[in-house]
């Protein structure tokens, strides 16, 4: 009896089931933004996360979301049931019309498949599930740089990942002739990944005429294109940075499109996407939404309610729609006129180089061509944190701040 109870105690106050247990290294963002959190330093500053702040550095809630918000919690008739395991179809179906276009001829002719999921990063992790199981070709080519989590979605899925030329650091450009060399250069069906504005970390895109050319080789080589579309009406307008995407159904072939509302609607915490595949023909469409319904049923079931409620008040009401639009003009606005600040400071200050690109560059983020010995420089002297690699969030700066980020690149790139 005592050796059965000894042998009970050792169980119970030995080495944990979980002792093998390696510890991950530390995100970097995460990490950084970790730092910031702990820093005292009065003068600190976040242009780390991809989050946008008004010119007092909180957060802003859209005047349009409040407003939707607000018919919702006044909607009596409303419920909390479970929604499909597709999503609100409402918010589908709009969603849809968002970024291909009210006269789309594949949504017209029912050949999209469209899916609520948990915002952009959901989005896009069931894509990728789905080219895993369903698509003959397992590689996938992503931008160098691409945005830090991408790599994640593909790999959890089992896809190869390979890169294509996209960053010129000479330039602070795009290395245009690069990528149309390494896309040709893929096996016929590879999957890309592409984002469709506002090019994160880089703020660079493509020209019209640029994506046409890229639309034209990768139908060539019958590449899959894959859109991540994080920033429609962030960057310029809903139509322009929607273009590339509908470029690519306008002639008829298949493509995936991630959606995400975090950005575009101030919507982070409510994690609200969408994953559309554009088919051939209506019924390959509904046989991809089948095979969809399985992939989200033993991840999460079904999508939660109220963002996507929140997204569908305001896309099928003319008024609320009109309000975002204008209220995302003046974010925009905003941004383009802190990277006019920006680069006026530096060169008022004869910072040695060409920051023209903070200007050429769109959206929210800013590659800013800072090394990271820089980076860290700035952490420790001028307790400005961002991104290992640069990376500035655009939409995290103040006018106030300008010329003390200013003053800090140019310690940076004449000391170290």
């Amino acid at each position: 009896m005592e050796s059965k109870n000894s042998e009970k105690a050792k169980e119970s106050d030995g080495d944990s089931a979980f002792e093998q247990v390696v510890r991950a290294a530390d995100i970097p963002i995460y990490a950084v933004m970790a730092a910031f959190r702990e820093d005292p330093s009065p003068m600190k500053l976040n242009l780390g996360f991809g989050v946008y702040r008004t010119e007092e550095g909180k957060p802003l809630l859209l005047n349009a979301v409040r407003q939707a918000e607000q018919l919702l919690v006044n909607d009596l008739s409303a419920d909390k049931e479970y929604l499909p395991i597709t999503g609100l179809p409402e918010f589908n179906k709009l969603s849809a019309k968002l970024i291909f276009g009210a006269d789309s001829p594949a949504i017209k002719e029912n050949r999209v498949s469209t899916v609520q999921c948990l915002s952009g990063s959901g989005s896009l992790r069931i894509g990728a599930d789905f080219l895993a199981k369903h698509y003959y070709q397992h590689t996938v080519y992503l931008s160098q740089p691409t945005y830090g989590n991408h790599p994640n979605f593909f790999a959890a899925a089992g896809l190869a990942m390979k890169t294509y030329h996209y960053y010129d650091p000479k330039t602070n450009g795009l290395d245009f002739q690069g990528m149309l060399q390494d896309l040709g250069a893929a096996p016929s069906g590879a999957i890309v990944l592409l984002q469709a504005s506002g090019h994160n970390p880089t703020g660079i895109d493509p020209t019209a005429q640029q994506w046409e050319q890229i639309r034209q080789l990768m139908r060539l080589k019958r590449l899959l294109p894959f859109f991540d579309c994080a920033y429609q009406g962030f960057v310029t307008n809903m139509d322009a940075d929607a273009l590339p995407v509908r470029m690519f159904v306008a002639d008829g072939g298949e493509c995936l499109v991630a959606q995400s509302y975090s950005k575009t609607m101030g919507l982070y915490g409510e994690r609200v996407g969408a994953l559309s595949i554009v088919c051939k023909t209506t019924d390959v469409a509904s046989r991809v939404e089948s095979q969809l319904k399985l992939l989200i049923r033993p991840m999460y079931l079904n999508p939660p309610i109220h963002g996507a409620s929140i997204v569908t008040a305001i896309l099928k009401d003319r008024e609320m729609y009109s309000q975002w639009v204008t209220e995302l003009k003046q974010l925009t606005d905003r941004i383009a006129t802190l990277r006019q600040q920006l680069h006026l400071a530096l060169l008022d200050r004869g910072t040695p180089g060409d920051w023209s690109h903070i200007t050429r560059q769109l959206g929210m983020f800013s590659l800013t061509g800072l090394n990271a010995e820089q980076v860290a420089f700035l952490i420790k002297e001028y307790h400005i944190y961002m991104s290992p690699d640069g990376r500035i969030n655009m939409a995290g700066l103040s006018s106030k701040a300008v010329p003390y980020l200013a003053d800090a690149i140019h310690a940076a790139v004449t000391l170290v």
